[in-house]
């Protein structure tokens, strides 16, 4: 949603009643890399939690692992490589259609460096988003593998 918008938070710039207000942020794009600088960087988590709560986890509650959500033979190898840099967040940096982000000057110490899905580069910091029409594939949930199964 706009900010403004008829449907946003404010519409026309007005107050309304808050059972009025769509629920939610946006953040999709800045997520991890908001759990990786205040998280890992910052001392409140190891590199491996993140790894738990952003991709294995994830991964055995949908029935998707070890195909996803691990680095092995067999897997998928989707990563992503941080750069490890210091910056100011600003929205006109994001692509999401929202005009507003509730992380606007927030000050970042990475930002997704490289991405790859199934081994190959489908983003870089240098080439921006590369689409391959065609590559993407329907994986079927399996059992979750999350909790452990009663006996």
């Amino acid at each position: 949603f706009k900010y403004d918008a008829a449907e946003g938070k404010k519409p026309g710039g007005e107050e309304v009643a808050f059972r009025h207000i769509p629920n939610g942020i946006p953040g999709i794009e800045t997520r991890m890399a908001l759990l990786w600088s205040e998280g890992v960087l910052a001392g409140r988590m190891t590199p491996h939690r993140f790894v738990d709560l952003t991709a294995t986890g994830p991964a055995k509650a949908y029935g998707l692992h070890p195909r996803k959500g691990t680095i092995a033979i067999g897997a998928d190898a989707d990563l992503v490589i941080w750069d490890q840099r210091e910056f100011v967040l600003k929205n006109e940096q994001l692509h999401h259609e929202v005009d507003y982000t509730p992380y606007e000057g927030m000050t970042l110490q990475a930002w997704p460096g490289v991405t790859l899905s199934r081994g190959e580069v489908v983003w870089s910091r240098d080439d921006g988003f590369r689409p391959m029409p065609g590559r993407g594939e329907l994986l079927h949930c399996g059992v979750p593998t999350l909790m452990p199964r009663p006996a």
